[in-house]
């Protein structure tokens, strides 16, 4: 199998029909992740009524007043609620303002009596009529949403994992399963404003970056905007809205394991003039808070040794918040 690509992008699009041979759809994968790093998922599972739920129930969440939205923010765990230009992505063409966009993390249910915020474990903030103008029974709609897209969400990515693990050479399918027993999963609606990117003057609804982990599957409305830098010549390419598809991107950690054969590819959000506001879920999918990542023995020889020391992904991902998010308040090291 090798994957098609959108009429109107070089992104790659790689299906999960089941009738495909894994190998099939493990070749497809690897093809796109060490050249363009980025491909559409089509027949994956996730229902498009699930889909349309989410983006609803985000977008009635980021139209409650700005003094409810951050009543519901918890910046020691990076749950909840996060204000427009509160994060920075890209520092050295954004000096003045932060991304034109505000958020909410939402990750696993942690109980309060069994939190740990060293690992960003604890419990999520969740809309409450005691909190915001909505209704007990909205409330827990919009929860119920969540959590089941949560479920589902990481459930196909643990199903990727087995063909990754074929994509970067191994002959066994279960080679990440010990690294993902509890995995780090965060859902992350996003609302950008209508206010046209400026990039000569630092203005950008996305700054261009990389994403820091394992694995992210975006969700989009049907409003454009998300552009990747690809090529020799490094040109941005965009990135239309699919219907029904997923948009699947490598993160750094990803690359590190590989050894730099999967590609962590610098992205970015440019919203165009006459723009509607655009809504988009990336859902997060990292291996649990304390497994070592290091280089796979796939992917390093004597001729092409280690590039990257070991870390844990834990503290990969509580230094890139800490570089990137003025409200995040978590210790840097993890003892």
């Amino acid at each position: 199998m090798h994957p098609t690509s959108h009429k109107n992008s070089m992104i790659p699009i790689i299906s999960l029909n089941n009738s495909s041979p894994a190998s099939d759809i493990a070749q497809a994968l690897c093809e796109a992740c060490t050249t363009v790093g980025f491909f559409y998922l089509t027949e994956h599972g996730v229902s498009q009524q699930l889909m349309d739920d989410v983006l609803r129930s985000s977008k009635q969440l980021f139209c409650l007043p700005l003094d409810q939205k951050v009543e519901l923010a918890d910046p020691i765990l990076q749950r909840g609620y996060t204000r427009f230009e509160e994060e920075t992505l890209d520092p050295m063409n954004q000096p003045k303002r932060g991304d034109t966009k505000e958020g909410y993390y939402i990750g696993a249910e942690v109980a309060r009596e069994e939190m740990d915020t060293k690992k960003l474990k604890g419990p999520n903030v969740w809309p409450k009529s005691s909190s915001c103008q909505w209704e007990d029974d909205k409330c827990m709609m919009f929860r119920r949403t969540m959590e089941q897209y949560r479920s589902e969400a990481k459930q196909l990515c643990t199903k990727l994992l087995s063909y990754f693990a074929l994509a970067v050479g191994s002959t066994n399918a279960q080679l990440f399963d010990e690294y993902f027993t509890d995995p780090t999963t965060l859902i992350r609606l996003l609302h950008y404003s209508g206010e046209p990117s400026d990039p000569t003057d630092g203005v950008y609804a996305c700054g261009a970056h990389s994403d820091y982990g394992m694995l992210t599957l975006l969700m989009t409305d049907d409003n454009p905007g998300l552009q990747v830098k690809v090529g020799a010549d490094e040109q941005w390419v965009n990135v239309p809205p699919m219907k029904g598809a997923f948009v699947v991107n490598i993160g750094d950690m990803f690359e590190r394991w590989t050894n730099g054969l999967f590609r962590s590819t610098i992205h970015r959000v440019i919203q165009p003039k006459n723009c509607k506001e655009r809504y988009s879920v990336p859902f997060f999918f990292e291996p649990n808070f304390d497994a070592l990542v290091k280089c796979l023995d796939e992917c390093c020889s004597e001729q092409h040794p280690a590039k990257y020391e070991p870390i844990t992904a834990g503290q990969h991902l509580l230094n890139m918040y800490g570089m990137t998010h003025a409200d995040f308040d978590q210790m840097k090291e993890v003892s």
